[in-house]
Order: structure tokens, then C-alpha cells, then sequence
């Protein structure tokens, strides 16, 4: 029986491929250190876990409303509004399961044959396997390693054409590390004024993951695009909850009744305990946030010394999330095989930057979300390896 043509053209986020791959060769025997997958290496912090454990007890199990428990929106509603010093209403806040259905949604509502939509490249791989899921044509938005791996503004909008249904942003980068200056975001937004039937997605799932005093600008503080704007964010990458699968999303008023539509049909509601230790990660204490944060910067600045140690590799210094993009190119590998032979050969899990787009070749993508002796080995083995081994 043949499937719908969609599902022929739909990909994959090939990191939890080599996850896979890894806890297969560790099961074997083989010893792996994993700078592959993108979660933190902590736990979640334990007030956010009682706050779930309470909730279960006190018999919170049952279905809640499609867009979420009204305490969690208005809870998202007021941070938002404290944070960017503007007025966000929690009637727009949608709590999702995740980040990725917030792209699915927003994907799903613009794409469609003989549109077009504009996302990064290296970017989410998520990004292009929606947009070609919906038959819409993917338009990628270079992100260049001679401009920080932050997007340009007069290129982005040079790519706009009169098919452009939808605009991918992501600040602080996956899987770059970049971080986009306000007066690039400016300059976007300025020059999206000549582009009122643009829809825009931001995605800041990595908004509080900055280093270096570098400021996170939202697209939500202007106010001149709010009409059109879908901000994605949520709870996994800032407090430790990647396998909570908790997101939420903020809409323009005329979409949001078709995300809770879609909520109905897709998900009913997000689990219930888990919104309760959301609502308990944003109300209570955030001292553990920063000290992933501090943690995190001290092995950002070992791993981009170590990497421009090894032969034939340079690495800029990222400025958010928690990745480094090193510029492999003149170690005469090719990113996909240097990373498969690195997992298979030296046992480390990195991912190779083709499968983030195909300005990906010639990088390779590593989490430091993993302990300073992990990276340290790690360095070792790739170090080792290079010296060893020449590219076929």
C-alpha cells in the first residue's frame, strides 16, 4: 500500500541516529563519550520535580484545557511581559508538547505547494523536513561562519520573493552557536515592513543560554510585527527537561484558534503533572538556570581552545546555547565520514554538519553539554585520531 507522497519526502534529526548508534557500541563494550546529542547533562532541579510529584498526588491526571492549564499560560504571559517590558496576553499562550510542534504547526499552517518558506542553513534539520513534509519549497537562509554564524539581515531579505509565506529565525543558534545582533534584527525587521504578508517564526528555545554579556533580543519586543509573529519556546534546554516534552508558543490572535484546533486533534492537552513543574521552573527559583549557565561557559571556552589545537581545525567562539561548530575543512575529511569514523574508531559521538543543511559541510557539530573530563578525553581521542588517520 502507498503512503500519502508527504511522508516520502519527510526526513529526520539524524542526532538521535548516532544516539543510537552510540548506546549500541557502549552495550557492546566499546567506551563513548557523547558530544552528539543536544540536552543538558543536569538534572532536573528538584523543586520542579516535586512540584510533578505533588500534582500526581493531589489527583492532577485528568485532561486540561487543549492550550494548557490557565496558571501555566498566565505564568508564561507574565515572564514574557517582565522580561521584554511589553504586554503579552495569556488568551495567545499555547502550552505545546515540546518545541518541535510548535515548528509543526506553524509549518503546517503556511505550507503548502507553490509556497515558499525561508530557514536557516545550518539550522534545525526539523526545519526542512517540515517544509518539504507540506510540499512547500525550503529556502535556505545562509548562516555563515565569517558573520558569526548569526543570519544577515540584507540577505535574508534579498530571499524573499512574492511565493514567501513563512520565515524561520533561530537566536541563539542550533547547531552554530551564533548569536544575531540587535542591529541585524533591527535591519530585519525594518526591511520586513516591505513584506506585510510574511508570516515570521522565532525560535528562542535557547534564549537564556548566553555567554559573554550578550543580551538576548526577541523578536516579540517589536511590536511593529507582533500581528504576525510566532514565538517558540519552552522548558528543555534552560531547566533540564528535554524528556518532560514541554513547549509553549505564543500567536497572533486570528491563528490561535487554529493551534487549539490542531491541539485537539493531534495531542488533547499536554501531560498534566508535567505542567504543574513547569509552572514551578518559572515561578520559583532560578539559581540553578545560572549555574548551568556558568558551568556551561567554563567548558565552552575549554572545548573552542582544545578544538583549535587539533590538526587541521579552527573554531570560533559560540556565543549561546551550548555547541560548537568547528571548521573541519582542512583535515581533508568530509564532515559526514570524519564524524562516523570518530564514533566508530575513536569513540566519540559528534554530528556532521551536512546534517544541518548543506552550508554544514566542512563542520562538525559537538554539545558541550557533558563533563569538563568527558570534553577533555574527548579532545584526546579526536586529537589522536587526526594524527593517525588520513581520509581515504
Amino acid at each position: 500500500m502507498k503512503l500519502v507522497d508527504g511522508f516520502s519526502r519527510i526526513g529526520e534529526e539524524n542526532a538521535f541516529a548516532v544516539l543510537a548508534r552510540a548506546q549500541q557500541l557502549s552495550a557492546n563494550g566499546k567506551e563513548i563519550i557523547n558530544l552528539g546529542i543536544g540536552q543538558p547533562d543536569f538534572k532536573t532541579p528538584t523543586h520542579i520535580v516535586d512540584a510533578a510529584v505533588t500534582a500526581l498526588k493531589n489527583g492532577e491526571h485528568g485532561y486540561t484545557a487543549a492550550t494548557g492549564i490557565p496558571p501555566l499560560r498566565e505564568a508564561v504571559a507574565a515572564e514574557l511581559s517582565s522580561r521584554y517590558n511589553t504586554d503579552v496576553s495569556d488568551e495567545l499562550v499555547a502550552i505545546m508538547p515540546g518545541g518541535k510542534v510548535t515548528m509543526f504547526a506553524a509549518i503546517l499552517m503556511f505550507g503548502e505547494p507553490g509556497v515558499e518558506i525561508l530557514y536557516p542553513d545550518p539550522g534545525f534539520p526539523i526545519y526542512r523536513s517540515m517544509i518539504e513534509f507540506t510540499g512547500a519549497t525550503p529556502v535556505p537562509i545562509p548562516i555563515r561562519e565569517s558573520n558569526g554564524f548569526a543570519f544577515s539581515a540584507t540577505e535574508t531579505l534579498s530571499l524573499i520573493s512574492s511565493k514567501t509565506r513563512l520565515l524561520i529565525v533561530n537566536s541563539p543558534a542550533n547547531p552554530c552557536g551564533g548569536v544575531t545582533p540587535k542591529k541585524e534584527i533591527d535591519n530585519l525587521v525594518n526591511g520586513l515592513a516591505e513584506h506585510p504578508n510574511v508570516a515570521i517564526m522565532s525560535d528562542e528555545i535557547y534564549d537564556r543560554l548566553l555567554y559573554d554579556d550578550e543580551q538576548h533580543i526577541s523578536l516579540l519586543s517589536y511590536p511593529e510585527i507582533r500581528d504576525r509573529l510566532i514565538l517558540l519556546n519552552g522548558w528543555s534546554k534552560t531547566y533540564a527537561m528535554t524528556g518532560w516534552r514541554l513547549g509553549y508558543s505564543l500567536w497572533p490572535e486570528p491563528w490561535f484558534d487554529a493551534v487549539r484546533k490542531l491541539a485537539v486533534n493531534a495531542w488533547s492537552c499536554v501531560n498534566t503533572p508535567s505542567q504543574y513543574a513547569a509552572l514551578a521552573a518559572l515561578t520559583g527559583p532560578q539559581d540553578s538556570v545560572q549555574a548551568m549557565v556558568d558551568t556551561f561557559d567554563e567548558r565552552r571556552r575549554f572545548v573552542v581552545d582544545g578544538l583549535n589545537q587539533l590538526p587541521g581545525v579552527n573554531c570560533i567562539t559560540p556565543k549561546g546555547a551550548f555547541y560548537a561548530f568547528p571548521n573541519i575543512k582542512d583535515t581533508g575529511w568530509q564532515a559526514k565520514p570524519l564524524a562516523s569514523a570518530l564514533l566508530e574508531e575513536a569513540g566519540v559521538a559528534v554530528i556532521g554538519g551536512p546534517d544541518f543543511g548543506t552550508l554544514g559541510e566542512g563542520y562538525i557539530r559537538l554539545s558541550y553539554a557533558n563533563s569538563l573530563p568527558n570534553i577533555e578525553r574527548a579532545l584526546d581521542k579526536m586529537a589522536d585520531f587526526l594524527k593517525e588517520h588520513s581520509p581515504t
